[in-house]
Formats: structure tokens, C-alpha cells, sequence
């Protein structure tokens, strides 16, 4: 018979990649979590991981064993919740990675909030723009603008409808006008964000059925989302991002739109896990939270549609 805390040992060990780390997590001692492992490849007859001094990976069978033994974990916190009534006051530790930006100063309050309606839930937040790898991150889902590039992810919508805009501080304006014309931009000091390497420098609208873009460049360049949107605070430059990350800056003035009358690029916002079976009720009624908290940012937005 396959132990629960073996289980939680390997499949945290496979998150973290590393033992120790996992060790850490669960409270118990690198030998106890090393002969838990031991013990689990014993009885399934297979090697699951391969560890040296310096490394730790998954073998074949190990990553083939880990799809299943999350599964059966989940399960198991699925059938322990319904019996203690879950529905109606959820708990355990929900593990969700979100963008920098986005993270640090829309999400945080809103997580407040979250917690204060389900107080026996634990919340685990890592902040990064660099994408988590969901089959190994210590992670349960995460939010991610844009559709997920691998198919074989489950997305959960959050913001369908958010986009792109372009922006800056009024200091900024003041100094260097606004721009009249998408070919206005090259005349402009634009901040820059790179993504996986990638120099996001191509910033595209829509205007009607026309398609409209812009090579753009500036003196400054990051990889964090929020180093950006605070050079645009300071008025460094103009900046072009997503609506959620700035809508409240530009409701409260430190932040200014330019060329409102045009589309930009959809960044749409969703919540991504590896598995269905990660689909708990934790993780739904979060889903459904933040879909209506994002609601109310996009009523907001020039692109939104008004009453008559």
C-alpha cells in the first residue's frame, strides 16, 4: 500500500526540484524525506528520480508516476473537503504565481479580500514575469496574460476582453506632447519590456479593420513589468501595457492616456493549472472572484462599451 506522505514527498520534491527544499516544506528532515523516496521506488519497483550531489531530475518513469500521483492527491483533499462541508468554508494551501506587475499592485488588495471571505484558506503567491513551468513549480496555477502556448494546459478565463494601452505620466506630456499618430512613437522615448529574451518593440493597434504598428525605442529596457509601469510613473517615457496594470493609476491622474481612440494589442488574462484535477473549489471560486473584480476595471476601459 503506497503512502499519503510518501506521495506529498515526491510530488513536492518534483515541484521543488530539489530534496532538501521539499524536506523544508513538509517539516521533516532530509533523511526522512530520503528514505521516504526510497521507500516509495521500492514498492513501485522503479526508479522515479535520479540524484546526484549537485542535481535532481525525473526519470522517464518518474515523470510518467507524477501526473498520477498529483491526481490521486487531489483527490484525496477533494474527498476530505466534502466531507467537512467545503463548500461552504473552504481551507487548505492555494500556491498561485502571478505577473510582477499586475502582482504587486492590483492582485495584493484583492488577495486581502479573497482571504477575508474564505479566512481558513493559506495563500502561497510567487511574483515573476518569467513564465513557471507548471508540471515542476511549487505553484497550483497561475495567472498568465495571453493564451497558453501549450495546448495541454488548462485555462480558465479571467479577463477575455483586456488589452493593451498606451500611456504615460502628464509630466511626461507636458514635456514632450502626446502622440497624434501611431508614427508619432518614434519621435517619443518609449520603455521597453522583454519577455523570454524577447525585446517587446513592436507595439501594434487596430483601427477598425486596420491593422497599425510601430518599431519603437527608448533609453530604458526590463524584464520586470513593474520596473516599467514606475519609469512611466516617473515620467521617463511612454509605456504600453495592459489596461488592468494601470487602471487605477490613470483613474487617480498619475498616469495618462495617448491615442484612446485606437485598439490596442488583447492581453487576455487567465488562470492556468496543468491538470483538471487541479480544478478545486479553492481554485473556481478564486476564478470567479478575480473575474469580477477584473469586470469592474474593464467597464472602465475607452474600448468599453457605454449605456445609452
Amino acid at each position: 500500500m503506497l503512502r499519503l506522505d510518501d506521495l506529498q514527498l515526491f510530488v513536492r520534491t518534483a515541484e521543488c526540484g530539489s530534496l532538501s527544499a521539499a524536506a523544508r516544506l513538509l517539516e521533516c528532515s532530509p533523511a526522512v524525506a530520503s528514505a521516504a523516496l526510497k521507500r516509495l521506488e521500492r514498492q513501485l519497483q522503479t526508479r522515479l528520480l535520479v540524484r546526484s550531489t549537485r542535481s535532481l531530475r525525473l526519470t522517464a518513469e518518474g515523470e510518467q508516476f507524477l501526473v498520477h500521483a498529483r491526481a490521486a492527491l487531489v483527490s484525496l483533499e477533494e474527498g476530505r473537503q466534502a466531507l467537512h462541508g467545503a463548500r461552504a468554508e473552504i481551507g487548505g494551501v492555494l500556491q498561485l504565481a502571478a505577473p510582477s506587475d499586475f502582482g504587486r499592485n492590483v492582485l495584493l488588495p484583492w488577495l486581502d479580500d479573497f482571504q477575508l471571505e474564505h479566512p481558513g484558506l493559506t495563500l502561497r503567491l510567487l511574483l515573476s514575469d518569467h513564465v513557471a513551468d507548471l508540471f515542476r513549480a511549487p505553484v497550483d496555477i497561475a495567472l498568465r496574460y495571453g493564451e497558453p502556448e501549450d495546448s495541454s494546459l488548462v485555462a480558465l478565463p479571467v479577463a477575455p476582453g483586456n488589452r493593451r494601452v498606451l500611456f504615460a505620466a502628464p509630466g511626461y506630456f507636458a514635456r514632450q506632447g502626446k502622440p497624434r499618430q501611431v508614427e508619432d512613437l518614434a519621435r517619443h522615448n518609449c520603455l521597453l519590456y522583454m519577455l523570454g529574451g524577447r525585446v517587446h518593440d513592436q507595439w501594434r493597434f487596430t483601427a477598425g479593420r486596420r491593422l497599425l504598428e510601430a518599431k519603437v525605442s527608448g533609453d530604458r529596457l526590463s524584464d520586470d513589468a513593474d520596473v516599467v509601469r514606475r519609469w512611466a510613473l516617473a515620467g521617463r517615457g511612454l509605456s504600453y501595457k495592459s489596461w488592468l496594470d494601470v487602471a487605477g493609476d490613470l483613474a487617480a491622474g498619475r498616469l495618462e492616456l495617448a491615442l484612446e481612440e485606437l485598439r490596442g494589442e488583447a492581453a487576455p488574462l487567465n488562470l492556468i493549472c496543468a491538470h483538471r484535477a487541479q480544478l478545486s473549489e479553492p481554485v473556481r471560486l478564486l476564478q470567479a472572484f478575480l473575474r469580477q473584480r477584473c469586470a469592474e476595471l474593464l467597464a472602465r476601459a475607452p474600448w468599453a462599451e457605454r449605456p445609452a
